[in-house]
């Protein structure tokens, strides 16, 4: 892989969702305007996850070189006439509201916007499997007035995916906050 010429390198490897982000919040301050930060990152999550904090925060998302296990995420910081305040998805249940829903048997969708593999190992009971970086391509999957649950591993990534929904036009959308790392309800598997 050719190597580019970046201000700031990044070592985010072995760490999953939501520590990129972090790490890369924290070496936004570090850099001036203008600059570019190389972020390193072996999950695979970081992806769509990088790119949409970019996107949310101001910052210009560059592209991404994959080299063996290894993720290349480059960002330019942005000018403070370009930065946005960080917003969040404004409606927020718990794992426990989620599991109670469910229980009932109320009429929702519960979607996972984590990785296919990690889907496949440990998901919600009929949990429909859209990771991140491909939810913009299947909007279509989802009825716009439905009540949507929206799931991923600590709800970071499934915070963005909220907003992209709401900002597409969907009526019910609700973000499960802490998420799959600590679901204590039914799950299933490839494996049964």
């Amino acid at each position: 892989m050719k190597a580019l010429n970046v201000d700031f390198v990044l070592d985010a490897k072995g760490l999953a969702c939501p520590m990129p982000i972090v790490k890369t919040k924290k070496a936004m301050n570090e850099v001036e305007a203008g600059q570019v930060i190389e972020v390193q990152a072996t999950d695979k999550g970081s992806l769509a996850d990088i790119k949409a904090w970019a996107e949310s925060t101001g910052h210009q998302y560059l592209g991404s070189m994959t080299e063996g296990e290894v993720l290349y995420h480059y960002l330019r910081k942005a000018t403070n006439d370009e930065v946005k305040s960080e917003t969040k998805h404004p409606v927020v249940a718990s794992n426990e509201e989620l599991e109670q829903k469910l229980a009932a048997n109320e009429s929702i969708v519960v979607v996972d916007v984590r990785e296919e593999a990690e889907y496949a190992f440990n998901h919600i009971p009929n949990a429909v499997s859209i990771p991140l970086g491909q939810l913009e391509e299947r909007l279509n999957e989802l009825d716009k007035n439905a009540d949507i649950y929206v799931v991923c591993r600590t709800g970071s990534r499934s915070d963005f995916a909220a907003q992209k929904l709401a900002e597409n036009g969907f009526m019910n959308v609700t973000n499960v906050v802490p998420g799959m790392s600590a679901w204590k309800g039914t799950t299933e598997s490839i494996n049964n």
